[in-house]
């Protein structure tokens, strides 16, 4: 008896237990579907939130071009192209080249006066073209500011340097002309006087065309016969191309690094071939830079008496 009730027992025992693991795993089981529901709820949000969100683009953008000597804003700009180099590439050279028209501005060297001070002067500006290109060919979508590099470059001469800078000739030339054409003399003359007494320090540029100016009557230039296309036509200034050309070999007499020259179509007779400088307002200019480590000086005069033009590249004694 006590067998059969022992047996009971146990049995008793382990449906209880079976009964409580199976209502324990059934628990267990919805609480672990449950949480996955949930994980997978979420993770559905999320990929329904990251389609939702809109994908930023940079042709979708606008970007603030700013002066990179101020962060004033120049331009705001929407690179719509972004995608198309070819056209994007031709829109944005053409753009730089606009901001720098408006920009660009050179260097007016400083003169000496007859006291033997100082004069005039001011510094070139120039909007790097190319780094601006670059700069807009590599946009994103986190800075929206572009920077436009420009850079600023005064003269650099002092008058503790330019101390006894007419001392010693570095080199001379001179060239002829016919006394009689008094107008073509008198552009000979206008244009050396604007270039006389010009001094350019270490690493300054130089600019005929800038210099001179635009040659029109009102300056005092006459009509003359000047060299276009191989034929000798009137124009007002004409002869000033005399007085580039002998500046031109002066200043390559003394050594001076030429940045800029264009040859006449026809050969002149003043210099010898291929020793020419021709010029034009708004055309062909004639440009150098003062490669030395000291400045110097130009000195030019024509004598209308004489009919003989002369420039003078000269500095200190102690320079050389």
């Amino acid at each position: 008896m006590k067998k059969v009730l022992g047996a009971l027992l146990l049995g008793a025992t382990i449906v209880s237990a079976f009964i409580a693991y199976s209502m324990y795993t059934n628990h267990s089981a919805k609480q672990t579907a449950a949480i996955e529901q949930k994980q997978a709820a979420k993770k559905a949000e999320k990929k329904t939130e990251k389609k939702k969100k809109p994908v930023l683009k940079v042709e979708d953008l606008t970007y603030q071009l700013k002066d990179s000597r101020t962060g004033q804003v120049m331009k705001e700009f929407k690179p719509v192209h972004y995608k198309d180099k070819d056209i994007y590439d031709q829109e944005i050279k053409q753009l730089a080249s606009e901001l720098a028209k408006g920009i660009d501005t050179p260097m007016q060297n400083i003169k000496m006066d007859a006291n033997g001070s100082l004069t005039g002067g001011s510094k070139q500006i120039i909007l790097k073209e190319a780094e601006l290109v670059k700069n807009l060919q590599n946009l994103n979508t986190k800075q929206l500011d572009v920077k436009v590099p420009i850079y600023e470059t005064a003269p650099n001469v002092t008058a503790a340097s330019a101390q006894g800078i007419a001392d010693v000739s570095l080199a001379s030339y001179s060239t002829r002309f016919r006394p009689s054409d008094i107008s073509r003399n008198r552009n000979v003359q206008l244009s050396a006087e604007a270039i006389n007494n010009v001094v350019l320090g270490p690493g300054d540029s130089f600019s005929y065309n800038q210099t001179v100016g635009e040659r029109t009557a009102e300056r005092g230039y006459q009509p003359a016969p000047e060299i276009i296309n191989k034929q000798l036509v009137m124009g007002i200034g004409g002869g000033i191309c005399q007085t580039s050309s002998t500046l031109f070999n002066a200043i390559d007499g003394a050594g001076l690094q030429v940045t800029a020259r264009s040859h006449h179509s026809k050969h002149v007779g003043y210099v010898p071939a291929g020793r020419d400088a021709t010029v034009s307002w708004g055309g062909p200019d004639f440009k150098f830079t003062n490669n030395k480590d000291y400045p110097v000086i130009i000195k030019a005069y024509a004598n209308v008496n004489t009919g003989v033009l002369t420039v003078d590249v000269r500095t200190s004694q102690h320079a050389i």
